[in-house]
Formats: C-alpha cells, structure tokens, sequence
C-alpha cells in the first residue's frame, strides 16, 4: 500500500477545542484521516470522542481551532460537511413512530438519492432488519437502534464515514455487519472514523487508533500496537 498524500487527507483536524459553558468537552484536539483508512477514536466515557465526532458531523461548531472534512470549514459551510459525511450518532436519531423504511426513504429524498431502494433493502437483510423494515422503531431494542444508524448513515456511500460507538450493545451478527461496512468504505476511499471504548472492535474495525483522554489526544498509533495483553497495558498506560 502507497503511503498517504496531502491529496488524500478527508478530515484535517488542528487545535480543536469545545466548550459548554465553563466545561470544556475537547481541549486541543489534532486528528488527520485518510482516504482509504479507517481511525478509532478510543478512549473512556467523558474523553471528548462524541463532542469531536459531532463537530466532524457538522452537528456541533468548535468554540476554536480548525476542521476541515473533505474540504469544507465545518464553522463555515456546516451544510456541505453534513452532504459529505454519514452520521450514525452515538445516542438518538431515530424517530419512534416511523419505520427503519422510512427513515430511509427519508434519508434518501433529503439527499436527491436515486434508485436507492436496492441498496436500502441490501443494508437491512445484513443487519438482519429485513423482517422489521416495517415495523416502528419505538419497540426496538437498544441494538437494534445501533445497527439501524449505521445503516443510515452508510447509505449513500459517504466521503467520510464517522460511526459513534456503533458496538454498544450490538450482538455479534450486527458486529459482523458494521465490520463489513467499514471495510466496504475503506475500499471505496472513503475516510472512516469509528468512536468507542471496545479496545478489541477498535483493533480489528480500524488501522489507526487515536487515544483521547480528558478531552485531549494522548496518542495516535498503529493498530497493530494494541493488539493483545501487550496492548491492553499500553492503553492502560495513556489512560492513567
């Protein structure tokens, strides 16, 4: 595989930080991601993973620094970062009373998608939700929920893939799914940030693993560093 160029750079990332009030969420954060590449952003509850993901999404502006997803300025062309990305929150995002179906259908008119039925249905039979296509969302269980975001978000074949704790509670077979998808991105070109605290599903879903601890990043390393007990003490070892 050729190394990375400055051509291929989907997500740049420098100096970003967010604040609410007096509490700041991301402090300083620097992240790069690539065509063709998949980073997790690992780190424990409270590290600032969702904040930065969100304002990759274009969903939350940064209070300072500079991001840049596909070659727009989220803080000042929010409406064309969210056309480049899919999006699968960490919490929320579903409408209760509507079905899997027509959040895709919704989905789809949103982005002028034509003839998206095929890959709809394609989506929903690897998630196994084909049987609750049509079925509200409001009795769903909790992964369920998860494995339906991910679809959405992976619809339209985005630039950047940004999937925010996709694994949280999701049984192996949706595991299995999401791991395809990703995979299936990467080999479009498509950038794929993966947020969670699964050290193990960061390994094997990504190359790259960027450790945010306290709202900041502590470490960016190859996957393959945090691999096994030799990698379980490394990643202890950023977080204390």
């Amino acid at each position: 595989m050729l190394p990375p160029t400055d051509a291929d750079v989907l997500v740049d990332v420098r100096g970003l930080h967010v604040r609410f009030g007096e509490i700041e969420a991301v402090a300083g954060v620097d992240l790069t991601g690539h065509a063709g590449q998949s980073t997790a952003l690992l780190g424990r509850n409270g590290a600032g993973k969702s904040t930065t993901m969100r304002v990759l999404a274009g969903v939350v502006p940064p209070s300072a620094g500079t991001v840049v997803v596909d070659g727009h300025d989220v803080a000042h062309h929010p409406l064309r970062v969210k056309q480049s990305v899919g999006y699968c929150p960490d919490v929320g995002g579903l409408v209760p009373r509507a079905t899997p179906w027509e959040h895709l259908q919704l989905s789809a008119r949103l982005r002028r998608l034509p003839a998206w039925e095929d890959r709809a249905r394609d989506l929903l039979e690897r998630f196994e939700l084909g049987d609750v296509a049509h079925r509200v969302t409001a009795g769903f269980s909790h992964g369920m929920g998860r494995r339906l975001s991910v679809v959405l978000a992976a619809l339209h074949d985005p630039a950047v893939l940004l999937l925010d704790e996709p694994f949280d509670g999701v049984d192996p077979i949706g595991v299995e799914a999401t791991l395809a998808v990703i995979s299936d991105a990467r080999a479009r070109g498509a950038c794929v940030l993966v947020s969670t605290h699964l050290r193990e599903l960061a390994v094997e879903a990504c190359s790259t693993v960027s450790v945010l601890r306290g709202g900041s990043r502590v470490a960016t390393l190859a996957a393959s560093e945090m691999l096994g007990e030799d990698g379980a003490r490394a990643y202890r070892g950023l977080l204390d």
